[in-house]
């Protein structure tokens, strides 16, 4: 069986690699072509180095054809496995760090809030760039797998103007279904579940063992579980709403206007254990420090023992399901991003919604959800014309619609006024234009304006962990590696 996979973005060392390892680890696809291309020439070389140790050490023949030129790596190409970070880190930077200097905290800022909007707005002319490549020169009918974020707004993008079939996938419901495996004392495969929403804002709407409906219990479980001390914003939303949602307390925080608005009562919500449980910019940090740390770490890879292609090491992660389903037919049910019409009846038909689907040699089928509870889909509803909102901004240089966007975020709304609202976005903007190329002229007016600030700053400090040096992370070696392969996606 031989077909063509293309990753862009593939400078990504722990995602690019652990999903071709996923790939090959599929006995009827050692003979594919693979393709990486990034525009980062060291990490490209470096990852393409370590990914080519690995299929060699399995015995196969496949040489990867690493290239600096996307349209040479989509040439053919039947799949294209996206997973880049448009602007960097410096680019992250300021999506978290402006937005402090008036009041609003972000811990991760990729999704939802000011900084998933602004993320959006160098994302979508990039992806709607890419689709245009995959349109001209790969196999007709190619599909895009799309793992960057923001998720819902870059496939809502490429399905609406990028006219190539994008899906969005994201391993955040099988992760909480890992929890409420362990919550309800049994394996995770003996627990169905049907969950609906969002990307990062999904819902396990249904909750099954033996046949029996368990949701009703779920919530005096999950908190008495040993994970709940750290998941305690999710348990507060479940009491509220009734449902478990996907995301973990610093990403969920972001996305709602209760748990980040005020800081003297943030403490309540954010302990240190780990950065994701609401850090003030503790991803930015993790992302900096993996990529110190790969750069430094990266001989000591080389000498390690190569992956192992086999069903043991496959991961959780979607991509290669679905690819193994489309060309074998065996049967894979997994929760993906896909164009909503009609799926959640009481979400409009032209949104991007996570849900379960269904993978066969037929493609991929979206069985319908219904109605979402009416406190989910209230939640989801918002997030819905925020995204809306941002992709026609992106696309269209709508300077109005970013406005509003910003506007109509929870948590930006609900700490500053619409006058903060506008100055913060046009100094976003500026801070941004070298990867903002469809707001050239906005941005000059952006500038002028600037020059008076019409508002003052009302910065506050955070709940930050410091950035560990080299030196400190060479000490806990086993950790910071893996932390590193963790937090690659996107970030180089």
């Amino acid at each position: 069986m031989s077909f063509k996979v293309a990753f862009i973005g593939a400078g990504s060392i722990g995602f690019t690699r652990g999903l071709l390892t996923d790939l090959l680890s599929v006995p009827e696809f050692h003979d594919i072509e693979v393709a990486f291309t990034d525009i980062n020439p060291d990490n490209l070389r470096m990852v393409t180095q370590l990914c080519q140790r690995d299929i060699d050490e399995n015995g196969l023949s496949i040489k990867i054809h690493a290239t600096l030129d996307r349209r040479e790596a989509f040439k053919d190409a039947k799949y294209v496995i996206n997973c880049v970070r448009i602007g960097m880190l410096e680019a992250f930077a300021t999506d978290v760090e402006i937005p402090l200097k008036y009041g609003v905290d972000q811990c991760v800022g990729d999704t939802l809030c000011i900084g998933g909007i602004m993320y959006g707005q160098r994302g979508i002319p990039a992806l709607l760039s890419f689709c245009e490549d995959i349109r001209e020169v790969a196999a007709p009918g190619c599909i895009l797998l799309n793992y960057s974020n923001p998720n819902a707004m870059l496939t809502w993008a490429c399905n609406k103007y990028g006219k190539v079939k994008t899906y969005g996938l994201c391993h955040g419901v099988q992760h909480g279904h890992e929890q409420i495996a362990k919550a309800l004392g049994r394996d995770k495969k003996d627990v169905d579940i049907i969950c609906a929403g969002l990307n990062h804002q999904t819902w396990y709407i249904s909750v099954k063992t033996d046949g029996i409906e368990r949701t009703g219990e779920l919530y005096e479980l999950m908190e008495k579980a040993d994970f709940a001390k750290d998941e305690n914003i999710r348990l507060d939303v479940m009491k509220n709403f009734g449902y478990f949602s996907t995301e973990s307390n610093g990403h969920l925080s972001e996305y709602l206007m209760w748990y980040r608005k005020r800081p003297e009562d943030m403490e309540r919500w954010i302990n240190y254990s780990s950065w994701i449980q609401g850090e003030t910019a503790g991803y930015l940090r993790v992302c900096k420090e993996s990529r110190n740390w790969f750069e430094t770490d990266f001989p000591n890879w080389l000498k390690e023992p190569a992956k192992k292609f086999s069903p043991q090491t496959r991961s959780s992660e979607h991509g290669s399901y679905i690819i193994e389903s489309l060309e074998t037919g065996r049967v894979y049910r997994g929760h993906f991003n896909v164009m909503n019409e009609g799926t959640i009846t009481n979400l409009p038909d032209e949104c991007v919604v996570e849900v379960p689907c269904y993978v066969d040699y037929n493609g991929i089928s979206v069985p319908k959800v219904g109605d979402l509870p009416l406190g989910c889909a209230a939640i989801c509803s918002q997030s819905v014309w925020v995204q809306k909102l941002a992709v026609e901004a992106a696309v269209h240089a709508d300077l109005n619609l970013l406005y509003q966007a910003a506007m109509m975020d929870p948590l930006t709304g609900a700490v500053c006024t619409p006058q903060e609202i506008r100055q913060m976005v046009d100094e976003m903007l500026v801070a941004g234009k070298q990867w903002l190329p469809q707001y050239e002229d906005v941005i000059l007016d952006a500038q002028k304006r600037l020059e008076t600030k019409a508002v003052p700053y009302r910065p506050v400090k955070g709940f930050s962990l410091k950035a560990k040096t080299i030196e400190e992370m060479a000490a806990e070696k086993e950790r910071y590696r893996a932390m590193a392969g963790a937090a690659a996606k996107e970030n180089v």
